[in-house]
Parts: C-alpha cells; structure tokens; sequence
C-alpha cells in the first residue's frame, strides 16, 4: 500500500519543538520522550522507528550512518534515517517540511538522508 507522508521519529537529541513545528503543518512526528525510550540504545531507538513504520530523525550522524550500513548489509529494511545537522529547531522542521513534501514515504524507505 503507497504510503504518501511520512512519519517522523525523533531520536532523544532533537529539540521536542521540532515535533511540534511539524505538527502544526498536519504532519505526525513521536519524540523520543513521547516514547517512553530516553536512554534507549541507539539501535533499540531505530528498531522502535521500523516497528511503528516512521523515519528516524537524529544529530548523531556517525552511528546511524553505522547502523544504515548494519541494515543494508543484513538484509534489513527501515523506513528512512534523516541526519540534521545541528540548526535551530525552526530551520531544522523548515527543512524536514521540504523532504516532506516531495519524498513519499514509500520513496523514503532504506533512504539516508541529510538535511
């Protein structure tokens, strides 16, 4: 089934206004805190994006670049890793709100991105 948004977890780093920005704009995003997953490893926090069919928005650009390649090489799917350099909140959801509307969420698939 074509899936035409995206939607958005946030990894624990990124500012919970972010969510809310993307909110406002009728798109869903989960923080990390909403979750109940604060302190969860980062591989348990990607695998918790997979199981609830969201992308993965985070800072920590290093291992989830690792762990992209761990889920290629394994065989295995998820529904998009987007790494932001660190920005204002504002300038962050801005440019979240540009992948969101050209990417579908089917086209985000096994996608790593940088904003």
């Amino acid at each position: 089934m074509t899936r035409l948004f995206a939607e958005l977890y946030l990894d624990e780093d990124v500012s919970v206004l972010v969510a809310s920005l993307l909110r406002a704009r009728g798109f869903q995003a989960t923080t990390t805190q909403e979750a109940g997953k604060v302190g969860a490893t980062d591989r348990e926090q990607l695998a918790h994006a997979v199981d609830g069919q969201m992308a993965f928005l985070t800072h920590n650009r290093s291992d989830f670049e690792r762990l992209a390649e761990e889920y290629r090489l394994g065989g295995k799917g998820h529904h998009g890793i987007l790494i932001a350099v660190r920005r204002p909140p504002h300038e962050i959801a801005r440019r979240l709100l540009g992948i969101l509307n050209r990417i579908t969420a089917d086209e985000m698939e096994n996608l790593l991105l940088y904003l």
